[in-house]
């Protein structure tokens, strides 16, 4: 296994190395939104430079939700030396995954008060405004002025009510079908060791 893949539990991606035939596991959940969020804040002009390399360096990164999708986008934010703190419904799964990786833990209900800085990165990995609901948000609009980026894996639709909010707050946003795409790059070179033909997805993607 990859050894992030290996602490975030979860393996989406197998290949089998050339170097022995073994069947390598890898997970393209965090390289998929991570990515996505990272050339979000450079095109918004919060890219910073940092000794990472990395426009999440140092920034105040917070993960709604502790499920599968929650726990990969953590442990990546947590690599780029960002400072990951957890929101869940039910603060206890919140709390064992902020131990896991270092962070701290907040209950959803806490986080429409939450804004201990200006410049934060929002990051929604629950189902909260999925269709049919889509009428339903995971934070209030009033809160979202704190932040410089809200990312949503949700992608069906491809703006939720969160993302409509959040750029209306001035923020920037990176939507779930960005992660999407993101995941099928990786997994393509992956597959083919050959570099994905990304204008090609997105065109692609850009039908539905």
């Amino acid at each position: 296994l990859d050894p992030l893949s290996q602490s975030i539990g979860a393996v989406n991606c197998i290949v089998r190395r050339e170097s022995d035939g073994k069947l390598f596991g890898f997970n393209t959940d965090y390289v998929g939104a991570i990515s996505a969020i990272e050339e979000g804040l450079q095109a918004s002009g919060n890219g910073s430079s940092s000794l990472s390399g990395s426009p999440l360096a140092g920034k105040l990164f917070v993960v709604i939700g502790a499920g599968g999708a929650g726990k990969a986008l953590a442990y990546g934010a947590k690599e780029k030396g960002a400072k990951v703190v957890i929101a869940n419904r039910t603060y206890d799964r919140a709390k064992e995954l902020a131990d896991t990786i270092g962070g701290e833990a907040i209950s959803l209900a806490d986080l429409e008060n939450f804004h201990p800085e200006t410049g934060m990165i929002l990051a929604n990995t629950t189902s909260i405004g999925m269709h049919p609901k889509v009428e339903e948000t995971p934070v209030p609009k009033h809160a979202l002025k704190h932040y410089a980026l809200v990312f949503d894996a949700v992608y069906t639709p491809k703006i939720t009510r969160l993302l409509k909010e959040a750029e209306e707050s001035g923020a920037a946003t990176v939507s779930g079908l960005e992660m999407f795409i993101g995941q099928a790059y990786d997994q393509f070179e992956r597959f083919t060791g050959l570099p994905a033909p990304k204008e090609l997805f997105r065109k692609t993607m850009s039908k539905y």
